[in-house]
């Protein structure tokens, strides 16, 4: 590099903020360029399950201050297995999830994803700007810059897409290249906990990892019960302000939109209201203790999102653009891998900089070593969350003889 390296990230994602720490420890100077006002400013999803190697992944690329609240604020509940169950109530065989960590205090299994995004978001005050919608990019003598709608600009040597699924930066530089839809519609809700036993939640459902395989939808229900609550936690570090939470379950609800009696676009259209009475509706003749679950659910924060998938993860052009997380290996939440690996992109991206940074590598070498071992482990995330969501929905379009729908 002919001056210090600068590296311009879009998206403030769990990826994007992990890249940023682990470069400003290294002394690269980052920014971060999120499309949402503020850090509370949408639906973010809820519980993340972390896997041994996501766990590696944080701690490697954040503060020990950040790590503490985050290990504090995490779940103190741990998915050693799942329990699945048919509409009846009938338990069924469900693939292994697997975890050789043992119990601690500092284990860090399971986290509310609106906390994490809070912890992640501390320390770097300097360095994320709210309100900046990605629009285009260009190239100048070997840097790039990147456009925003409210006309502002910055340019960087590096420019990282950490912008998700719907990458506004993957579709200016890969038009076309665009996640398949897996036909699947997604209901998520959060479900308090207490509500949720008083309204007589069946025992069997209360403190497990829980699959219900219907004959036309697939129920997922994932406890989330904090270690310390993240507003007591955070007097800690009071500038984060972190938001108060109750404990809660985590409630999927996942359906082919050939087995729905309403068009895709009027489905989208639905309140938050009118998805729980969907999911009511078609769970309302499953066996009682499950045909309800959903009636607990929190009107104001249930969502609707589509499944998508890279069937198969490929390398960008090596470059001063690069894909991170959901931008270049898109899966489902099934398994609950996506966001791991998007930590680990973040660390094993960080490392390529870093050396890039130092004169170590040519950027070329820094891209294709990152990409190179991206490839390897995101691509067995993909396997692993198709061969779940395979288990669980039986039928996806990516399954068609054509190859599915885009």
């Amino acid at each position: 590099m002919s001056g210090p390296l600068r590296v311009l990230v879009i998206g403030a994602g769990p990826g994007g903020l992990c890249l940023a720490h682990a470069l400003r420890r290294e002394g690269v100077d980052v920014a971060v360029y999120e499309r949402d006002a503020s850090a509370h400013g949408r639906q973010q999803g809820y519980r993340l399950r972390v896997s041994p190697d996501g766990e590696q992944a944080l701690r490697d690329c954040l503060p020990e201050r950040n790590i503490g609240l985050l290990a504090a604020t995490a779940g103190s509940w741990r998915d050693h297995e799942i329990a699945a169950y048919d509409e009846h109530l009938e338990a069924q065989w469900a693939p292994p999830l697997g975890d050789p960590r043992p119990d601690s205090a500092e284990l860090i299994s399971n986290v509310d994803r609106i906390t994490l995004r809070q912890v992640l978001l501390g320390g770097l005050e300097d360095t994320v700007r709210f309100g900046k919608r990605f629009t285009g990019l260009e190239h100048d003598h070997g840097r790039v810059t990147a456009h925003f709608a409210d006309g502002t600009s910055d340019t960087g040597d590096v420019l990282v897409a950490a912008d998700g699924s719907r990458s506004r930066v993957r579709a200016v530089v890969r038009p076309g290249d665009e996640p398949r839809d897996l036909g699947v519609r997604t209901v998520f809700a959060r479900i308090p906990r207490e509500r949720a036993h008083a309204g007589g939640l069946a025992e069997v459902l209360q403190d497990r990892f829980t699959y219900v395989i219907g004959k036309q939808g697939h129920l997922g229900l994932m406890p989330m019960i904090f270690r310390t609550r993240p507003d007591v936690a955070g007097h800690t570090w009071p500038e984060l302000r972190l938001e108060p939470a109750e404990d809660y379950y985590l409630g999927v609800f996942n359906i082919h939109r050939e087995d729905l009696s309403i068009s895709d676009s009027a489905l989208h259209a639905l309140s938050g209201t009118a998805l729980r009475d969907l999911v009511l509706e078609h769970t309302a003749n499953w066996h009682p203790a499950l045909s309800e679950v959903f009636h607990h659910a929190e009107a104001d924060s249930t969502f609707l999102a589509p499944l998508r998938v890279v069937p198969e993860v490929q390398p960008w052009e090596p470059g001063p653009v690069i894909g991170l997380g959901d931008a270049i290996h898109a899966m489902p939440p099934s398994g609950g891998v996506g966001a791991n690996a998007a930590v680990q992109d973040a660390r094993t991206l960080a490392a390529e900089l870093t050396a890039l940074a130092r004169g170590e590598l040519g950027l070329t070498d820094a891209v294709e070593r990152y990409q190179r071992e991206m490839a390897g482990y995101a691509g067995a995330s993909v396997e692993l969350s198709l061969r779940i969501a395979r288990w669980s929905m039986k039928k996806l379009d990516l399954d068609e003889p054509d190859g599915g729908a885009r």
